[in-house]
């Protein structure tokens, strides 16, 4: 299996999870992800799935900067309710990089439940961002916004839409569209990923 070139020219994200470490599952508990491991979890890749992923890295690296940011410490909060838009794509991504996850989470380990990551992700919050991260040892947090309008389609994409939308395309215009479609994502993840007009941070109190 192949992804398309530029996944691998994405910006990744490298983490220490104590929880991974504490299970010997890797040295230090170091683990790296990658916009291909939101991709296998998305199964697609699109707008918002690369928005996700740089609100994210940007929003990890204004908590952390040169730290690495430390997965399970982390609160995630949703500006709206699970099953708004693509909301539920949004926060799964998230729950993948960060570990917090809602009420059906990992519980922790022991009576004190060391590790545990349920209840550390919430909807319907009505944030200023699409979502927030809030550091578990510090309470420094941010709201973090994206404006995909930045980064606007090819203007050959509204007309080869309605066709492969309503599956009247042919195999030549649906190869196009496609191009087009991981065109604009490739544009915004490697072009633009630390673009302060794609992705807006706000200091969240």
């Amino acid at each position: 299996m192949s992804f398309p070139v530029f996944f691998s020219a994405a910006p990744a994200l490298t983490l220490r999870d104590p929880l991974a470490e504490f299970l010997g599952t890797a040295p230090g508990g170091v683990i790296e992800y990658r916009y291909e491991d939101a991709v296998r979890l998305a199964g697609h890749s699109c707008p918002a799935v690369a928005g996700a992923w740089l609100m994210l890295v940007n929003g990890l690296g204004y908590l952390y900067d040169a730290q690495l940011p430390e997965r399970g410490g982390i609160e995630v909060a949703m500006r709206q309710a699970r099953d708004h838009a693509t909301t539920g794509v949004l926060a799964s991504i998230a729950t993948l990089v960060t570990g917090a996850a809602p009420e059906t989470g990992f519980q922790g380990i022991g009576p004190a439940h060391r590790f545990a990551r349920k209840d550390l992700l919430a909807f319907d919050t009505g944030i200023e961002g699409t979502l927030a991260l809030r550091r578990r040892d510090t309470g420094k947090g941010v709201a973090v916004d994206i404006n995909t309008d930045r980064v606007p389609h090819d203007p050959a994409t509204a007309c080869l839409m309605p066709k492969a939308v309503g599956g009247m395309a042919s195999p030549d215009e649906q190869a196009e569209f496609a191009r087009l479609w991981q065109e604009r994502v490739r544009r915004m993840l490697v072009d633009h990923h630390d673009d302060p007009k794609l992705v807006h941070l706000y200091d969240w109190s």
